[in-house]
C-alpha cells in the first residue's frame, strides 16, 4: 500500500480472509490498513460519515475485496471475526444479536495481533491490566527496557493502536496497555508477563452481572496464559475477589506488595505518592523476570518522565505546586493522589479541584485523606454533589462549576508549600471531549497565571 509501513499482520496468516470491522475511529481505522495490507477482505462500518470516507480512502489500494457497508448477517456471513471498536457496548449494542444469527466471533484488534504472533520475530509480551494505573505502569515497564537498551513498544489502550505498528525485531517487547472492553474482545493472548495492578468498581453499565462480571473480565488475563508465564497480582486482587483467585488457583503469581524496589521513591519525580509505589512495584518485577539488573531498574526509576493528566508537574505559581490528575475519572483513582499530599506541620495544603459526569455518590474512597484537603473547588455537573457531600468535611468548599473559575481561586487561595490538584474524581463528558482535553485546558489556565520561573 502507498506510504503504508509493514503491516504487524503476515500475509502468511491473513491473506485471503474475510473480517468485518465495526468502528473506524484510531484503532478500527488501523485495523482496516493492516488487514489490507496483509491481503484480507474487509467490509466496515461505522455512523460517522468521514471516518467511512476514510475507510473508503484506504480501500482504493487495497488488495482484497473491501468495501464500506452495514454490517448486518448477510454482510458479515463468512468473516472470520467481527473486529469491535472497544468502545462499542457489546452487552447492548445490535452487533452482538448480528454476530450471534451470522455465528461470527465478536473480537477485537488485540485478538488479531495475538493470531499474528506465531509468524512475527520471536518477542515477549507484558499485558497490562487494572482499574486505575494502567497507563503509568505500561509506560514506565517501556521506559525501563528502553533505558537499558532493549527493543519495546507501547501498545493498545495507552493510545497507539497495535496495529498500526511494524513488527519488532527478534528479542524485542510488545508493551501492552489492556482495558477490560479489550480483554472482552481477545481470546487467545498468551502474555508472557501478565499484571493485574488493582480491581474497584468502574465501567459497570458494560457488565450485567456488574461487578462481578467487571472482576471476571480482568481474570481472564491470567486464565489466557493458560498456567505458563509470569503473573504478577495485587494482594487484595488475589484474595478477595473471586474470579482472580479462580484464575491463579495453583500458580505462584509475584505479590505486588511483596516485590522490593531499588533506590529511593523520593529520587523518582514522575512517580510520587502510595498508588506510583504499587505502579513501581510491578514494573520492577516485570523488568527483572525481562533480565534487567536492579541498577538499571533504579536508574529508569529516577528517570522515567511520567504521563501527561497523571499526576503532572505543570508549574509553580506564588510558591504552589500545580499539578494535572485529569486521568482521575473515579474516586479510587483520585484517592492516591490526594494521599500523595499530607499536610506539612499539621496544616492541610491541597486545593482539590473536583467534579465533572459523576461516577457515583460516594467519598468512602476518598474519605481517608480528607485531612489532607484545605479547599475543595468543585465543578462540573457533579459539582453541586460534591458540595453537599464534602461541606463540614473538609475547612472550605468553593462552587466554581467551571475550570478557570476553580484554578483562580485556587490560584488566589493557595500559598507557599501548597498543591492545588485537579483530579476529579469524574469523567469529563459534562463539560470537555476526553479526560485529556480537560487536562489540557487545566494546564492552559495555570500557564495563563505566569509560573514563578516566568
Amino acid at each position: 500500500m502507498n506510504g503504508q509501513p509493514a503491516s504487524i499482520l503476515p500475509r502468511a496468516i491473513f491473506d485471503g480472509s474475510r473480517y468485518a470491522v465495526l468502528g473506524l475511529a484510531r484503532s478500527g481505522l488501523a485495523t482496516v490498513r493492516a488487514l489490507c495490507a496483509a491481503g484480507a477482505s474487509v467490509v466496515a462500518w461505522d455512523r460517522n460519515e468521514s471516518a467511512r470516507e476514510e475507510a473508503e480512502t484506504i480501500f482504493a489500494d487495497a488488495l482484497g475485496a473491501c468495501t464500506v457497508a452495514e454490517l448486518t448477517p448477510e454482510t458479515v456471513k463468512g468473516c472470520k471475526g467481527i473486529v469491535v471498536s472497544p468502545g462499542v457496548p457489546i452487552n447492548r449494542h445490535p452487533i452482538a444479536d448480528i454476530a450471534r444469527t451470522a455465528n461470527v466471533p465478536l473480537i477485537g484488534d488485540i485478538e488479531l495481533f495475538a493470531a499474528a504472533r506465531k509468524a512475527l520475530p520471536a518477542h515477549g509480551v507484558v499485558a497490562i491490566t487494572g482499574t486505575n494505573g494502567k497507563s503509568t505502569t505500561t509506560a514506565l515497564i517501556h521506559h525501563l527496557l528502553e533505558n537499558a537498551g532493549r527493543v519495546a513498544r507501547l501498545g493498545g489502550n495507552i493510545g497507539i493502536p497495535i496495529l498500526g505498528t511494524e513488527p519488532l525485531p527478534e528479542g524485542g517487547v510488545y508493551v501492552l496497555e489492556l482495558s477490560s472492553y479489550q480483554i472482552d474482545l481477545t481470546r487467545s493472548l498468551e502474555a508472557d508477563i501478565a499484571i493485574l495492578l488493582n480491581i474497584s468498581p468502574d465501567h459497570l453499565d458494560r457488565y450485567d452481572e456488574g461487578f462481578p462480571g467487571y472482576a471476571a473480565s480482568k481474570a481472564r488475563l491470567f486464565e489466557m496464559q493458560h498456567g505458563r508465564g509470569l503473573a504478577i497480582v495485587d494482594r487484595h486482587s488475589l484474595k478477595q475477589i473471586r474470579p482472580v483467585a479462580r484464575a491463579l488457583d495453583g500458580r505462584a503469581p509475584v505479590v505486588i506488595e511483596d516485590v522490593t524496589i531499588p533506590g529511593n521513591q523520593a529520587d523518582w519525580p514522575a512517580l510520587q505518592g502510595p498508588h506510583n509505589m504499587g505502579n513501581s512495584a510491578a514494573a520492577v518485577a516485570a523488568a527483572r523476570r525481562m533480565g534487567l539488573t536492579d541498577n538499571q531498574i533504579e536508574a529508569g526509576l529516577k528517570s522515567f518522565p511520567g504521563l501527561p493528566h497523571r499526576m503532572e508537574r505543570v508549574d509553580t505559581v506564588g510558591g504552589a505546586l500545580f499539578v494535572n490528575d485529569s486521568k482521575a475519572t473515579n474516586p479510587a483513582s483520585a484517592a492516591p493522589a490526594l494521599a500523595a499530599f499530607p499536610p506539612i506541620a499539621g496544616k492541610p495544603r491541597v486545593h482539590w479541584i473536583v467534579g465533572g459526569l459523576p461516577k457515583g455518590d460516594s467519598l468512602a474512597e476518598i474519605e481517608p485523606h480528607l485531612g489532607n484537603v484545605a479547599a475543595a473547588y468543585t465543578i462540573g455537573e457533579a459539582g453541586p454533589m460534591f458540595a453537599q457531600l464534602l461541606d463540614g468535611r473538609v475547612p472550605k468548599v468553593v462552587r466554581a462549576e467551571l475550570m478557570a473559575e476553580a484554578v483562580c481561586a485556587a490560584a488566589a487561595a493557595a500559598g507557599e508549600g501548597d498543591v492545588v490538584l485537579l483530579s476529579p474524581a469524574c469523567a469529563s463528558f459534562d463539560q470537555f471531549r476526553d479526560y485529556e482535553k480537560r487536562g489540557e485546558a487545566f494546564v492552559s489556565i495555570v500557564r495563563s497565571l505566569g509560573g514563578d520561573a516566568s
